[in-house]
């Protein structure tokens, strides 16, 4: 159970430092966000807790995959934002990011890639 809180502290943690930063700086901000600091502690925590290397280099493998289809999000974000808002905006992302990533699923599928 220590483990376990230990993870969500140190986790929690990373989210909050990105927050803090981007307050500061948005360019640093963005920087700091965009390293893949979420997936480097979910691939140490893996790694601590024994997990075989395939599934470890399986979660750093969709990983990728899965965050293509997010960047368009990113880019629309910005445009919107001042058009419609924050919640009607965040809630754009969210579809925009679900049809990205179901159009990217199918384009990958032929490629032998199953995100799906």
């Amino acid at each position: 159970m220590a483990w376990l809180v230990t993870k969500y502290l140190i986790t929690a943690a990373v989210v909050v430092l990105i927050s803090e930063v981007a307050k500061r700086s948005d360019k640093l901000g963005g920087l700091v966000a965009a390293l893949p600091m979420v997936t480097f502690l979910a691939l140490i925590w893996l790694y601590v807790e024994k997990q075989p290397a395939e599934k470890i280099s399986n979660h750093a493998w969709y990983t990728f995959w899965y965050v293509v289809p997010t960047l368009p999000m990113f880019l629309a974000f910005p445009l919107l934002y001042d058009r419609i808002g924050f919640w009607p905006t965040m809630a754009a992302c969210v579809g925009i990011t679900i049809v990205c990533f179901v159009v990217f699923a199918m384009i990958v599928k032929h490629f032998g890639i199953e995100l799906l």
